[in-house]
């Protein structure tokens, strides 16, 4: 495998392989662009400078750890219309943050910081064990009610607590 990997950057790249790439993953494509321009942006203090960044990274970065149920309702909402919207939506999405980007990057850090301080939230929650008590404390109880009809995680496992009493007997 990391011959492959080392023979392709021997190689290059061709156009028509990025071209590929950046049909598949337009989404992240956008948002790289546009973190890297705000962070350029930001750095050099184009129209706003590092600290309005700061402050609003940081800002949410609290609210997405002290409100995580609020916080997971709003993001699994706009991350759903992302992953299932068109082509030219997204495309239009990613212009929009490109333009933020350049004149307004503390809108991006801000965004980023929300992820972060759920994510924050959410992964320390995890290495407890007990998945159904993790779910409940990072997503909040009844999150999926709200949201979309029943999964099937939450039909397979009763049957699974079902069948361990049976085993046992």
């Amino acid at each position: 495998m990391a011959k492959k990997v080392t023979e392709k950057i021997k190689e290059g790249v061709s156009v028509e392989e990025i071209e590929k790439f950046a049909r598949k993953y337009t989404n992240e494509v956008f948002l790289i662009l546009a973190l890297i321009i705000a962070t350029i942006s930001s750095v050099f203090g184009f129209f706003t400078g590092p600290s309005w960044s700061l402050i609003f990274a940081g800002l949410l970065a609290i609210i997405g750890i002290a409100l995580p149920v609020q916080v997971g309702k709003f993001l699994k909402k706009t991350l759903k219309f992302q992953a299932t919207a068109p082509k030219t939506t997204i495309i239009i999405i990613g212009i929009v943050r490109i333009i933020l980007a350049v004149f307004v990057p503390l809108i991006l850090f801000a965004e980023i910081g929300l992820l972060a301080g759920y994510s924050f939230h959410t992964i320390t929650r995890e290495p407890h064990g007990d998945e159904s008590h993790s779910e409940e404390l990072h997503s909040g109880p009844n999150l999926e009610e709200h949201f979309s009809e029943p999964e099937d995680p939450s039909e397979d496992e009763e049957p699974s607590e079902d069948e361990e009493p049976s085993k046992e007997e």
